[in-house]
C-alpha cells in the first residue's frame, strides 16, 4: 500500500546557516503553509528556528 499523500515527507533546514536538517512528516490538512519549528541544532549548539524547504 502506498504512503498517503496527505502526510508528505518534508525537510526542516536550520536558519543558523549550518546546513543541518531534520526529516519528518506533516499533515497537509492541519498545516497547509510552510512549517516553522524551534529545534536543537547540534552544529550551532543551541535552539534555532527550522523552516520547511521543498
Amino acid at each position: 500500500m502506498a504512503r498517503s499523500e496527505l502526510r508528505p515527507i518534508i525537510k526542516l533546514r536550520s536558519t543558523a546557516g549550518t546546513g543541518y536538517t531534520y526529516v519528518t512528516r506533516k499533515s497537509r490538512r492541519n498545516d497547509p503553509d510552510r512549517l516553522q519549528l524551534t529545534k536543537f541544532d547540534p552544529v550551532a549548539g543551541r535552539h534555532v528556528l527550522f523552516r520547511e524547504e521543498r
